[in-house]
């Protein structure tokens, strides 16, 4: 039985598997929250989802259209598997690693299949900025994403099994951005970088001379759902991880907290001609950061390299007990699980009603 691509677009016509994306009326394999997928078969990415249902063998499965209304490696990588079950299964790890790299940027080389997964991951991410356009650049088209990622899928889901079999065939390609992620993973994993975890809050933070490729960057938070990045110079970043707005399987997870309280407080402390600006929990990445203005997604989902990052007048230890202490109370009485909604989330954004006098 040979399963084939369409564009969402034609989903409502016809029984579909639907990959890292919602459609009611279809077989969905999400890691999204809320998203139907059969609890036997759930994963962190929705690639881990996908191998686990060809391992289950899933009378769904039997359905032979395959869709995503959006493009990135994790949901490619699902959407390729089914149409290659065999080759994708021969592969499998490899391709697991390459949806973690590529959702949740957490590199491990230490891992076996890591060094292969960053090259072809560096390939997709090169082809599709140099051929398409970038991760949430459809904000700048007329065409929606649901539209635009069709050429991406017909052309990635007929090129990569050459470039999986023979990677080296394509270094020119994946080079320069693998050899930024290595030369940036060795900064970040020598004596250069401090690492100061506070577990029970789930933050990890992370001082380091200069900002980095994401990839490098966050090998050093798993386990961890926000990220507070001190620069040389005053320069801060403090960014929830994509671990938490999606269904995370392996353990359980604080919900996302509105940083506006902590936007709030950091800008009345701030003497520079910047102000704290931060995005609401529904948002895929918040990142509570210093800003001249506002940016767009394609450059807050961008590595860091390629955003300017402002100095701050705040003190770094003081940003520090800032944030730690926000973060404590905000979180008191709230016990970690698993498959928190939105609706549980938002109201934790919600102000408790006043008392009303006896």
């Amino acid at each position: 039985m040979s399963r084939y691509y369409i564009p969402f677009s034609q989903v409502k016509n016809q029984k579909t598997i639907v990959v890292d994306s919602l459609h009611p009326r279809s077989f969905v394999l999400a890691h999204w929250r809320g998203a139907p997928t059969p609890p036997e078969v759930r994963g962190d990415t929705s690639a881990d989802i996908v191998f686990n249902a060809l391992h289950q063998n899933l009378p769904e499965l039997a359905y032979q259209a395959v869709s995503a209304n959006h493009f990135d490696v994790d949901g490619f990588v699902g959407v390729w598997a089914l149409l290659n079950p065999e080759l994708a299964l021969s592969h499998e790890n490899m391709l697991r690693e390459m949806a973690r790299i590529g959702d949740f940027r957490e590199l491990n080389l230490s891992k076996p299949n890591a060094d292969l997964a960053l090259k072809l991951v560096c390939w997709i991410n090169a082809q599709e900025k140099a051929m398409f356009y970038p991760p949430f650049g459809t904000e700048e088209m007329e065409e929606n994403e649901v539209l635009a990622s069709v050429p991406k899928f017909e052309y990635f889901l007929r090129e990569f099994e050459q470039v999986l079999q023979h990677p080296e065939a394509e270094k020119e390609i994946w080079e320069s951005e693998y050899n930024q992620v290595q030369q940036d993973y060795a900064i970040l994993h020598s004596a250069a970088t401090n690492v100061i975890t506070y577990p029970e809050i789930g933050l990890i933070m992370l001082d380091t001379p200069e900002p980095t490729h994401y990839y490098a960057l966050f090998s050093l938070t798993m386990g961890y759902d926000m990220v507070l990045m001190r620069y040389a110079g005053h320069r801060y970043e403090l960014e929830y991880k994509y671990t938490t707005w999606i269904d995370l399987d392996s353990r359980p997870t604080l919900p996302r907290l509105p940083l506006k309280p902590l936007k709030d407080l950091l800008n009345k402390l701030e003497l520079s001609d910047y102000t704290w600006t931060a995005e609401s929990v529904t948002d895929t990445g918040p990142i509570l950061r210093l800003s001249a203005g506002k940016l767009s997604r394609t450059q807050r989902y961008a590595n860091p390299t390629e955003r300017p990052i402002y100095e701050s007048s705040i003190a770094a230890e003081v940003l520090e007990g800032i944030v730690v202490r926000y973060f404590r109370e905000a979180y008191r009485g709230i016990i970690p699980k698993k498959y928190w909604t939105w609706e549980e989330i938002k109201s934790y954004g919600k102000p408790t009603p006043k008392q009303h006098p006896e």
